[in-house]
């Protein structure tokens, strides 16, 4: 079988990946911004949706040698993992994530998915959308973290529910467009 014969017998991973990113993104977010406590309900999303189904999509995306693709869903999979182990902090006699360490971690994400944007500038808007809100989200989470700011984290909150929205539509109007067979959700 050619590699564009394997390419055409599987589905399109993106919108499994988006609604993985969208749905944990939204419900982590919910905590940011005080509306919810961080739980285990948020801890098992990372884990499954937000990191599982996204590395999911991640290897199925190497499958379609999509690189873009691939490099997103794994790295953004295994983020919802890290993030999990550093709440729970499973490592005997490590210190547990202090605000500058985590200001520093998200500022890397930042940085990353910041370039990750610069690709989307081939992808379309709503892929756009999800990729600028997402950088904005992790600069203001990292800011937040060095500057102890309270406030700013809530705005950061608000900032990721809008973003993982973004990233739920994108998921939908892929699938429900699929399904028709022509646009009925634009993006």
């Amino acid at each position: 079988m050619s590699a564009t014969q394997n390419n055409a017998t599987i589905a399109n991973p993106g919108p499994l990946g988006l609604l993985g990113f969208g749905m944990t993104t939204v419900l982590l977010n919910l905590h940011n911004a005080a509306i919810i406590p961080l739980s285990g309900v948020i801890l098992a999303m990372g884990l499954c949706l937000g990191g599982a189904a996204q590395i999911v999509a991640g290897i199925m995306e190497f499958k379609k040698n999509n690189t873009f693709g691939a490099t997103v869903f794994t790295a953004y999979g295994l983020f919802w993992w890290s993030l999990v182990l550093i709440w729970v902090n499973p490592f005997e006699g490590i210190a547990k994530a202090d605000e500058t360490s985590m200001g520093f971690y998200l500022l890397l994400w930042g940085i990353f998915t910041a370039f990750m944007f610069v690709g989307t500038l081939k992808h379309n808007r709503a892929t756009q959308v999800v990729f600028l809100s997402l950088t904005v989200l992790f600069l203001l989470l990292s800011v937040a973290d060095f500057t102890g700011s309270a406030a700013l984290k809530l705005v950061a909150g608000w900032v990721g529910i809008g973003c993982g929205l973004s990233a739920i539509y994108n998921s939908i109007a892929q699938i429900v467009n699929h399904e028709f067979g022509k646009k009925v959700f634009p993006l």
